[in-house]
């Protein structure tokens, strides 16, 4: 794999291949336990996918907090949490606090493995979200090459409502970075990659680009592990103490990535 990945953008512009269709979550019923996943509005112009693992933290790409005309990061003031997004209301609302990219993401340096790896983020929210129906999610460690994991995400085609894709498979993991089978479009930065392998959602991985192998789309995520606890704990020393790995406070809700 590491001979043919060849990348095409930091930034999602095409579909890429997968296993499992896309289930549109277009409606509170299906949308339930879910709602930790939102939209994260940037300057009013453009979006990406992000992720509760805490009540007043999101979990997303790095590139998603940059201009992608300047370069330059983008105010928090402008940026929004929009949790549970559907048909044009959200679950839930928020301003942002701080944002905090991994300290070696490069936004400005050249599409590769040392970029993806790097590409997380973690957005701290002005209010925690306390509300029954939206859980933080867990996160974990792994996966492993072949196993299967989802996706829920918007992309630009979907904005109105999150789509989870089940199942899809790591196909490849290169010191932090995974390849993925995923279904990945413009929007789709930043979504939480799931694991089922402790019977509940577990997020995994981050999207942050795709690129081709032996001719075919794929999508590549950020492995979680040393990259997260990096950003946790420079929250922490602006904050105070948080867990280690930001293990979210969600309980076995029953959730299944379930074809329709």
């Amino acid at each position: 794999m590491k001979a043919i990945l060849t990348f095409l953008a930091i930034c999602l512009g095409a579909s890429a291949s997968a296993e499992g269709g896309l289930f549109s979550m277009d409606s509170r019923e299906n949308g339930r336990n879910w709602e930790a996943v939102g939209r994260l509005e940037i300057s009013g112009t453009a979006f990406c996918t992000g992720a509760l693992i805490a009540p007043d933290l999101v979990l997303t790409a790095a590139h998603c907090l940059y201009d992608t005309a300047t370069g330059a990061r983008v105010p928090v003031e402008e940026i929004q949490f929009l949790a549970g997004w559907r048909s044009g209301r959200a679950a839930a609302y928020r301003r942002v606090k701080q944002a905090i990219a991994h300290p070696d993401y490069d936004f400005r340096g050249p599409a590769s493995p040392d970029r993806v790896r790097n590409d997380l983020a973690l957005v701290e929210l002005q209010l925690p979200i306390r509300n029954t129906t939206i859980t933080p999610f867990r996160t974990g460690h792994g996966p492993e090459t072949g196993d299967e994991v989802g996706v829920v995400s918007y992309a630009h085609d979907r904005s109105e409502a999150p789509s989870m894709q089940d199942l899809c498979k790591v196909m490849n993991r290169q010191d932090g970075m995974l390849v993925l089978s995923c279904t990945v479009d413009f929007g789709s930065s930043g979504s939480p990659v799931f694991s089922f392998a402790e019977g509940e959602p577990t997020i995994v991985s981050v999207i942050s680009a795709k690129a081709e192998a032996d001719g075919q789309p794929v999508s590549l995520g950020t492995a979680l592990a040393d990259p997260l606890q990096t950003l946790l704990d420079s929250i922490h020393e602006q904050d105070g103490v948080r867990s280690v790995l930001a293990a979210g406070t969600r309980r076995e809700t029953g959730a299944k990535f379930v074809k329709p």
